[in-house]
């Protein structure tokens, strides 16, 4: 664990020295308050309508899923074109906590932002909406955006294992990000009436868990071991090809 701990630090640190983390960060924070405040402006036009927690795990989760390939691309894919990669694999560190640490440090980034946007429905609750929102979405909703956080930086830990240019590694993160997020769902429904393997696609469609379930209030045990399922897939794969250098 202090291998895991050291790395994850090492690259949590390399993100706020580095003008990615901010960038994300302003512009997350951006779109949610322009998304937020266009919420508010409609409540307060219309009556009956009470903006919730998905006015912003929503838009966030979309933000992740486009931003996560800029997040992660580096964190193999740059140790293997420098070659620094070599170095760390002949150091007393095993392959999977190289791999769990570098996404530990991802993750906990992706963390903090999580935690600052939480802004937005504290102010619903508190000061805007009377006598507060409902904070079972709110729970439900944030777990849920950690879970599905976590899946999405195990994929891309993962594809950046499998590549030593950057780009690659980046135009492949964005396909699989896409992939799970936007494609395999409309894939389901079209396949649906014709597939006996629709119930499959639908339960691998990250929106099904994360919109239709747990930003609702939802609190389904078969979403979040899916969550997790995925990340230690993704880890697991990702352990598998740093360790075939070894052998290389």
């Amino acid at each position: 664990m202090r291998n895991i701990w050291v790395i994850a630090k090492r690259e949590f640190k390399l993100y706020l020295s580095s003008p990615v983390a901010y960038v994300v960060t302003f512009v997350i924070l951006l779109i949610l308050g322009i998304f937020f405040f266009l919420n508010v402006q409609v409540a307060s036009q219309q009556q009956g309508f009470v903006p919730g927690a998905d006015s912003t795990l929503i838009p966030l989760a979309t933000m992740l899923v486009l931003l996560m390939a800029g997040i992660t691309t580096r964190l193999l894919a740059e140790e293997q074109r420098l070659g620094t990669i070599e170095l760390l694999l002949t150091a007393p560190v095993r392959d999977w906590e190289l791999v769990v640490g570098k996404w530990l440090g991802a993750f906990m980034l992706i963390l903090v932002i999580i935690a600052i946007t939480a802004i937005y429905p504290a102010l619903l609750h508190f000061q805007l909406v009377d006598p507060g929102i409902d904070m079972g979405p709110v729970i439900s909703g944030y777990l849920g955006i950690v879970l599905l956080s976590a899946a999405l930086v195990g994929i891309g830990v993962a594809v950046s294992a499998m590549f030593n240019n950057q780009i690659a590694a980046f135009l492949t993160t964005m396909g699989v990000m896409v992939f799970v997020w936007w494609i395999i769902g409309p894939i389901a429904q079209v396949a649906g009436p014709m597939s006996k393997n629709a119930s499959l696609l639908t339960y691998l469609d990250f929106q099904e868990h994360f919109i239709s379930n747990l930003v609702r209030g939802v609190l389904d045990l078969s979403d979040i071991v899916y969550f997790l399922s995925v990340t230690v897939l993704t880890l697991f794969v990702g352990s598998v090809l740093v360790e075939t250098r070894r052998w290389r």
